[in-house]
């Protein structure tokens, strides 16, 4: 197998191409905290706080971006989510990142083997030994709390489901950490009233609430009963993320309770029904946010499990999810008028998954940025298969030409990888570079200092601002 050159090229001034840029990352940005305000961190893991010990598990266990970089470099899936050894494992890593050369799991990987590891070397089988036995002697040494710290990670959302406990986070809110913890409420389970999980999933809701849910009013009596126990732990963020075509339909809460009873009792619902069920979740849960002034998350547009046989085989979040082609805007114009015009829209934040949409998505977020709140409604980061490079950027761009990049919240990882937080600094480093860019071509005024202030306020300050974390 031929060998990628070894010598580092996470310098740095790595993505910075001009003077002006590398003013504003080494004096504006670099030294910032982060608030990672959406991730799918392990709340048991903090708590326990135990060091992850072994590199592949930090790196390739539940991370589905790897996952479809090592499948389509031909690896077979035992040595991806299979029974492999975990030095095997690592190995056939080794062996696909050279062959990642511009996806953004090159820059990634490389730039995480530096933070964490200070190794300065292109991954591959040559060394591949080596850096896993230099990576596990200093993950041994380092709890998921330290790593945060290590990073400056301020703020942590996990994702959690309206059901949990919430025992961890609990016990994260007792211990002296650097890093806050805050739990998310995730509602899709809420929403999937066709499928055949939906009833054992409100046995277990009855669970959680102490009562039966025998109707409709019972239902909306337990999720309120669970954003209320939410709020009182510490959550001020919530979020969706089924991935359908979605749609708003006018119903009567009459209706819904017919439709609801006829789930209880086993009988089939039609998509009208099960679309006007939803539609009155949606704005349920929207002016219950609005109420305990919780900002609410909506992840809108991949189309799940396209192979059914790998999901077979490895289970839900095999990596084999995709982008959607699905019509968002009358979803979103019919959503947020609807709670607007009751005064009940809560602080928004949107992520679009088909760049096709960016436009879409951008100019929608403006017509409701009402309430006397900058930046209230928000165009979120690029996400899943946009951020990168490419994906920041056109996020960046439209989001400039549509509305005001100045009160932006910035990034977020999006992962379940306790070293995944460089994608911080690979955002604000491809920020600076557009905005020094800009400088360069005449289109902004030189003046670092009041740039430099903009850039503090979208990867840190304007984040602080918005979510209005508890203390």
């Amino acid at each position: 197998m031929s060998q990628i050159s070894s010598k580092t090229f996470i310098t740095d001034n790595f993505l910075l191409n001009s003077k002006e840029a590398e003013i504003l990352y080494h004096e504006y940005a670099k030294d910032l905290p982060i608030i990672d305000y959406h991730n799918h961190l392990s709340p048991k893991q903090i708590a326990e706080d135990k060091p992850v010990e072994n590199i592949t598990k930090a790196w390739l266990d539940g991370d589905h971006y790897k996952w479809r970089g090592m499948r389509a470099n031909g690896v077979d899936e035992s040595y991806i989510t299979g029974a492999a050894s975990l030095e095997d494992r690592f190995e056939k890593w080794a062996e696909t990142v050279p062959q990642t050369l511009r996806n953004p799991l090159f820059h990634w990987t490389h730039l995480e083997l530096k933070r964490y590891f200070n190794i300065d070397e292109v991954l591959q089988p040559s060394n591949a030994s080596e850096i896993y036995n230099k990576a596990n002697a200093i993950l041994a040494t380092k709890t998921p709390a330290q790593l945060l710290e290590h990073m400056k990670v301020e703020v942590v959302c996990t994702t959690d489901d309206p059901t949990d406990d919430l025992q961890y986070h609990k016990e994260i809110a007792k211990k002296d950490f650097y890093t806050k913890v805050y739990p998310t409420f995730r509602s899709d389970e809420l929403f999937f009233i066709g499928a055949e999980k939906f009833l054992p999933y409100l046995q277990k809701l009855s669970r959680a609430v102490n009562f039966e849910i025998t109707s409709y009013a019972d239902f909306i009596k337990a999720i309120d009963a669970r954003i209320l126990y939410f709020n009182e732990n510490g959550c001020c963020i919530s979020d969706f993320g089924v991935g359908e075509a979605l749609v708003i339909e006018d119903y009567t809460e009459e209706e819904i309770a017919v439709i609801f009873d006829k789930k209880l009792k086993g009988q089939a619902l039609s998509t009208l029904e099960i679309n006007k069920y939803r539609s009155s979740i949606f704005i349920h849960l929207a002016k219950q946010y609005h109420k305990f002034n919780w900002v609410q998350q909506y992840h809108l547009g991949p189309i799940r499990n396209n192979n059914t046989r790998l999901v077979a085989q490895v289970g839900l979040d095999a990596g084999c999810d995709s982008i959607g082609d699905f019509p968002m805007a009358e979803f979103m114009s019919k959503l947020f008028n609807t709670l607007n015009s009751t005064d009940q829209l809560a602080k928004t934040i949107t992520y679009n998954l088909n760049p096709s949409q960016n436009e879409v998505f951008a100019t929608m977020m403006g017509n409701f940025q009402t309430g006397g709140t900058p930046g209230k409604m928000q165009w979120g980061s690029g996400w899943w298969f946009l951020d990168q490079k490419d994906g920041m950027e056109k996020q960046l761009n439209a989001l400039s030409n549509m509305g005001l990049l100045s009160r932006f919240v910035g990034m977020l990882t999006d992962s379940r990888s306790f070293l995944s937080f460089p994608r911080h600094e690979y955002f604000r480093r491809i920020l600076c570079d557009l905005i020094a860019e800009d400088i360069n071509k005449g289109l902004v005024p030189n003046d670092l200092k009041f740039l430099g202030k903009m850039v503090q306020d979208i990867c840190y300050n304007n984040a602080v601002q918005y979510f209005n974390f508890k203390k």
